[in-house]
């Protein structure tokens, strides 16, 4: 009988991925990831402006992301 030449998955190889955000923090200005939105400020006539911040500047700062509100 042949032996296995590999090991078994662990469960962090089976558990689903979830993709998680890469943008800007606009809280410590530098690239991060699993960055969240916070703020939109509408603007007439403009595209707008977005707000985005990563976890740790959110759990520092006491922000609440957009969609949790």
């Amino acid at each position: 009988m042949a032996e296995p030449n590999h090991t078994p998955p662990t469960q962090e190889d089976t558990a689903p991925t979830v993709p998680r955000a890469f943008g800007y923090c606009a809280w410590h200005q530098g690239h991060a990831e699993g960055v969240r939105l916070i703020d939109v400020i509408d603007q007439g006539s403009g595209s707008g402006i977005t707000h985005f911040a990563c976890g740790p500047c959110i759990a520092v700062n006491n922000l609440v992301p957009f969609a949790d509100r």
